[in-house]
């Protein structure tokens, strides 16, 4: 259905994709998968016509439909959600408009003209019968209500959307249109687990062919059947689920370095041979005949490792015991999205908020911290509170990371400024990178740096883990984990703060919507 032959793609000096080549059969369901920074949404972009490759091919299947969800797609303002997903049945509407036109045509028609008209409308009725064309506003309504947007209302305008809840409904429409490849970048990022569960489930009965990149490894291991793995630019193919491939890779990895470690010592023995025998008359052709062998040898090559983040972030001074303070909180906008609330977190409290998508957790963050005002009732931050923030969502600017780093410290040198970098994982082509070129992990790990270069009592996380590799999701947890300050966290896995908290709140059980 797809196929890549010889795909190399870079900027500027830095090499993305070197030589890859990747074929895509019918029914299969594929995880793209690597660390961050490795080339998976470039190489979406690539076989999608979004980015020219620099050099290679790609060739498509002849009929094949192709649906794409990536990380930057935008939405048209002034249509309601149900409009949107309306959308994804555009060709089946044409044809009923065809066939109404038939009709009219039918009054004015010889008895030839109507026999076939005739004809051509019962194919057409038998398209659209088939297509489950009657019952589209049933499914609208199942596939809706599965991924979340039955909470936020299907006659909402999508200019009225936050970021996540239109990439939801990008998703939404696209599980509709049922194309015969579904390429999906990140769609758990925005999925709470409720959702997360639903669209397992789908992806588990999809009988079309699908490529996924993400590094939610539980819903990995759950949906796919072969993995493409990324690294240094070359794409590698494995037959079987996530854990499959883990268990391949890692034999894999310590085959080269026993092959590795074996030719280093033959390299040895041989040079050493060599150097002893070359000078005497009455060994120097067996010197010359080991010289030959040095010379043909395929020297075995070992990937070198990629820097590892490694995140911290600073304690400040003491605060006072209670951190913040509310009195009848409500949350919301233009309506009230919860009852009216009353708590108090302590310092040293460690809490997670979850509850799904469209309740409010990120307006509760927001609320809590006086960034917007309260729909009602009062908040109260203690004054000793010092806050490290990082935000769901971030527009990329066309600052290099270092200038980024650099225009919120100034009084850094240029040394100390990489080194803070480096440390959360970003290699010097990075560093040296436009913003918006970085992957979305690469740009998560900048924002992270900044917020470790600060003091802090209160660290406030919104979904903090999205577009991040597995190493780095390990290295933030162990951060948190570490922080002697107070934490709030907004996060959809459960995996990553369930040992790591003090309390759980869930925000179903305060809001004044039907969950």
């Amino acid at each position: 259905m797809l196929n890549v032959q010889n795909v190399t793609h870079g900027y500027g000096a830095r090499c993305i994709l070197d030589d890859a080549s990747f074929r895509l059969r019918k029914g299969e369901h594929v995880g793209l998968v690597g660390e961050n920074g490795e080339g998976k949404s470039t190489f979406l972009n690539i076989i999608t016509g979004v980015l020219p490759p620099d050099e290679g091919t790609i060739t498509w299947g002849k009929h094949v439909t192709v649906g794409y969800l990536d990380q930057r797609t935008s939405l048209t303002a002034g249509k309601t959600i149900r409009d949107v997903l309306r959308d994804a049945f555009a060709p089946m509407f044409q044809l009923e408009q065809e066939m109404l036109a038939m009709y009219e045509k039918m009054g004015d028609a010889s008895e030839d003209e109507m026999n076939e008209l005739l004809e051509e409308v019962g194919d057409l009725q038998n398209i659209l019968d088939h297509s489950g064309f009657y019952s589209i506003d049933s499914r609208v309504e199942e596939y809706a209500g599965g991924l979340g947007l039955g909470e936020i209302g299907l006659d909402r305008d999508v200019a009225e959307l936050s970021g996540g809840q239109r990439t939801k409904v990008l998703l939404t429409k696209l599980l509709l249109e049922n194309p015969t490849i579904l390429i999906l970048d990140e769609p758990t990022n925005y999925l709470d687990e409720n959702h997360i569960v639903w669209l397992t489930n789908f992806l588990q009965n999809y009988e079309n062919a699908f490529l996924l990149v993400s590094h939610d490894e539980a819903f990995l291991n759950n949906v796919i059947n072969v993995v493409y793995h990324v690294e240094n630019g070359v794409l590698t193919r494995y037959k079987g689920d996530y854990n499959n491939f883990l268990a391949m890779y890692d034999l894999k990895k310590r085959q080269v370095e026993q092959a590795y470690e074996k030719q280093q010592k033959e390299i040895a023995q041989l040079e050493d041979f060599v150097a002893r025998n070359k000078a005497r008359a009455a060994t120097a052709n067996m010197a010359r005949s080991r010289q030959k062998k040095l010379n043909k040898m395929e020297v075995i090559e070992l990937a070198k490792e990629k820097p590892k983040p490694t995140f911290g972030f600073t304690y400040s001074r003491t605060p006072g015991k209670f951190i913040i303070e509310a009195k009848d909180l409500v949350l919301g906008y233009d309506e009230a999205l919860t009852q009216p609330l009353s708590f108090v977190v302590e310092r040293g409290q460690k809490i997670a908020i979850k509850g799904v998508n469209g309740l409010g957790k990120s307006t509760l963050l927001k609320t809590m911290l006086g960034i917007i005002p309260p729909f009602a009732g009062e908040v109260t931050v203690d004054d000793t509170v010092e806050t490290g923030y990082f935000e769901q969502e971030h527009a990329a600017s066309k600052n290099t990371a270092l200038e980024e780093v650099w225009q919120e410290f100034p009084s850094m040198t240029n040394a100390a400024v990489r080194g803070a970098l480096a440390r959360c994982g970003l290699t010097t082509q990075h560093i040296e990178s436009q913003v918006r070129v970085l992957s979305g992990g690469e740009h998560a790990k900048l924002r992270l740096c900044k917020l470790m270069l600060r003091g802090m009592n209160l660290l406030v996380l919104d979904e903090p883990t999205n577009h991040l590799d597995v190493y780095a999701k390990e290295s933030l947890k162990q951060a948190v984990a570490e922080f002697k300050g107070t934490v709030i966290l907004v996060s959809h896995e459960p995996e990553f703060y369930s040992d790591l908290v003090t309390d759980v709140w869930n925000l179903e059980d305060w809001t004044t919507k039907i969950v």
